[in-house]
């Protein structure tokens, strides 16, 4: 049926295209290749196989979206079976008298495959673009000032999105009519193409000749089509098909507590595109553009510049543009070109932009380079400076003497051990805002009492303790981080203990995961697990119950970090209460804003509310009267939002610890409190 001249045609258009698609997919990887240094080499067989099985069964993608990620399915199953129809395509051309219509059922259970996955994909495909332009969620809207190319200013995302969902359609749907045509050529249907058996009486009045030419036509536009796209893949969003499987298996593999160790102090961080690390350069090519991860953003939802969605797609157009100079060698700054440098202040680092990705992108790493570099560059906020000014003089964020750390066990009726002076099983690492912040100093005692009624033989370090550094490190400071750090593993070192208990998530996350590569290495728990420790051996003796409904709030360091979601459940589920989830929770857990720094930071001009008030509406939409914590930060940031929120008398922001105390009956007033409730 091919002519001759057909199938030269072809092989020249293949030709031709794959000759203007070498220079794009060439300078794609030495641009890549020219990445500052990572280590993704390891297990390289392991890698690729929990990626292939990942993919296949479409796992990073329902993570989210529901709906649009059924419709996302129905797309990548049809045109993963589409390899082997574009296969029996081309062998119809090549091959005289090529068809698997009316083989048998070998072939007969191909074409049913192939004729349904071709309207799934016309259903998925269709489906996705009526929802980004008619219904036009909010999720795919960019604050006007961090979309910073002006290609992209002018649409560049829309008209991207329909060249490729054009394309999709009518590559599946020429191949879906061009079967039909087959059969009306032979003058009947078949049962193992139901869907396309539906077409064919479209064609009854058809002459001979016209089904003949429509089979050509649809056969051209079926395949020709994608030869012809092959050199547009290094320039579309299209290309994630190739590189999003790469970057899933190339991904970090390290403990996500752990920051990457800067590879040259002298220059730390990335102030340029070439200096981040190559796999940040790939995460441009595998960006699909879908927005999930500035949908979970606390920044982003709370007015800033910020969006992680943004910066790659910045990232991706600005490397589209300056691909031929990039070869070269002339690096572009980052700021200015993918993000503003307030952007970058606002991050939390929660690592809910990295954690959602379906394509394994991280741009969380991008802001700590950036903020690595514009540290040494003495480029950051004036309030930022003064407490990492203060925390290296001092020891902590509050400007106050390392001689009053203690200060809060003053008022207790007990004594407290001093650990850098006698043994103890469990080493207490308070913390700054555990020992200094006052919204958090009752709680601080309530612990110690609840410790010391449980007989735990714990101490506390009095004078010496600094800061551990978890915050510090993520702003940049990575010369103070690693002298904090190295002053705590020093005076540990003189303390004779066991374990190590510290009710800071932030804390938990520096000692447990972040000094291990300096040379502390501990058995870290967090209070929480401890009291579920305690409650379980009998040490705790809860003499009454509290009752009524709570929600619990997970703090990014301790949940989606460390995996710490059941311990606190545990210990409130214990104490009697009713736990009611909020919309967002466990590994979704929405930021309370204090991460990243930005507990030390003005609010942003551009903020029109603080993530911890979206929170607390958030914990009021499920109808409960408490809002538990387990992080001094979180107990900070939420007491505070109560207040500005106008809802005191509607929810109370409690720390578990205290909901130990009260059952305990270790305060008469308390006690009182839970006969009333």
């Amino acid at each position: 049926m091919f002519s001759e001249q057909e199938r030269l045609a072809f092989i020249a258009l293949i030709v031709i295209c794959s000759i203007l698609a070498w220079p794009g997919f060439s300078r794609m990887v030495k641009i890549i290749r020219s990445g500052g240094p990572a280590e993704r080499s390891d297990g390289l067989v392991g890698r690729f196989t929990k990626m292939t099985i990942d993919v296949m069964l479409q796992k990073p993608i329902f993570r989210s979206r529901p709906i649009a990620s059924i419709l996302h399915a129905f797309i990548f199953f049809g045109f993963s079976f589409y390899i082997l129809v574009n296969i029996s395509d081309l062998l119809e051309a090549f091959v005289d008298d090529w068809t698997t219509i009316d083989k048998g059922p070998i072939f007969g259970s191909f074409n049913l495959l192939a004729d349904l996955f071709s309207v799934l994909v016309l259903v998925g495909m269709i489906g996705m673009l009526f929802r980004r332009f008619i219904i036009k969620p909010k999720v795919f809207e960019f604050n006007e000032n961090v979309l910073l190319h002006p290609k992209v200013k002018a649409g560049g995302i829309r008209k991207d999105s329909l060249l490729v969902g054009v394309f999709i359609i009518l590559h599946v749907g020429s191949r879906w009519v061009g079967t039909a045509l087959r059969m009306a050529e032979s003058g009947q249907t078949d049962a193992w193409l139901p869907t396309a058996s539906l077409l064919v009486p479209l064609f009854n009045d058809w002459s001979g000749e016209s089904i003949e030419l429509g089979i050509h036509v649809t056969w051209w536009l079926a395949m020709g089509l994608i030869v012809a796209f092959i050199p547009y893949f290094p320039r579309s969003k299209h290309i994630h098909l190739m590189i999003a499987p790469v970057n899933l298996a190339l991904n970090r593999r390290t403990n996500i507590g752990e920051l990457d160790s800067v590879s040259d102090p002298t220059a730390p961080g990335a102030k340029s595109l070439l200096e981040l690390p190559w796999p940040q350069l790939v995460d441009p090519y595998a960006c699909i553009m879908c927005t999930r991860c500035h949908e979970v953003c606390p920044a982003h939802e709370s007015g800033t510049p910020l969006s992680p969605s943004a910066l790659e797609i910045n990232k991706r157009y600005l490397v589209n543009n300056n691909s031929g100079t990039l070869v070269l060698g002339e690096d572009i700054e980052l700021l200015g070109n993918t993000i503003s440098g307030d952007a970058v202040w606002s991050c939390t680092t929660c690592y809910s932009c990295v954690s959602i990705c379906p394509v394994g992108n991280e741009p969380m790493y991008d802001i700590i380079e950036m903020r690595r570099n514009m540290v040494f560059d003495s480029n950051m906020p004036d309030d930022l400076a003064e407490v990492l000014r203060s925390i290296d003089e001092q020891g902590n964020s509050f400007g106050q003497s390392n001689r009053k750390r203690s200060k809060w066990s003053k008022e207790l009726d007990i004594e407290i051990k001093d650990a850098s002076k006698e043994p103890v099983d469990i080493l207490w690492f308070v913390g700054d805002y555990a020992s200094f912040n006052q919204s958090c100093t009752d709680t601080t005692r309530k612990v110690a009492e609840v410790l010391t009624a449980a007989e735990v033989d714990f101490g506390i370090i009095k004078k010496g303790e600094r800061n551990a550094g978890n915050d510090v490190r993520r702003v940049g400071e990575e010369g103070l981080f690693e002298s904090l750090a190295e002053q705590n593993i020093a005076l540990l070192e003189t303390c004779e203990f066991n374990r190590i208990v510290t009710t800071d998530p932030h804390t938990y996350n520096a000692l447990k995961n972040e000094y291990p590569r300096l040379g502390g290495n501990y058995e870290v728990v967090h209070y929480s697990t401890l009291l579920v420790e305690l409650l379980d051996s009998g040490s705790i003796e809860l003499k009454n119950s509290h009752s009524g409904n709570a929600t619990f709030h997970d703090p990014c360091y301790l949940g989606r970090y460390n995996g710490i979601f059941d311990a606190p459940r545990s210990v409130i589920e214990r104490c009697g209460l009713k736990l009611v989830e909020m919309p967002r929770n466990r590994e979704n857990s929405f930021c309370c804003g204090a991460g990243g720094g930005q507990i030390w930071m003005k609010d942003h001009d551009d903020m029109k509310q603080r993530p911890s008030e979206m929170r607390i509406e958030e914990a009021l939409s499920v109808d409960v009267s408490k809002f538990l914590v387990a992080c001094p930060k979180d107990m900070t940031m939420y007491s505070d939002a109560v207040k500005t929120g106008g809802n005191e008398d509607k929810i109370a922001v409690v720390d578990i610890i205290d909901l130990v105390h009260q059952a305990m009956s270790l305060d008469q007033t308390e006690e009182a409190e839970i006969v009333e409730d």
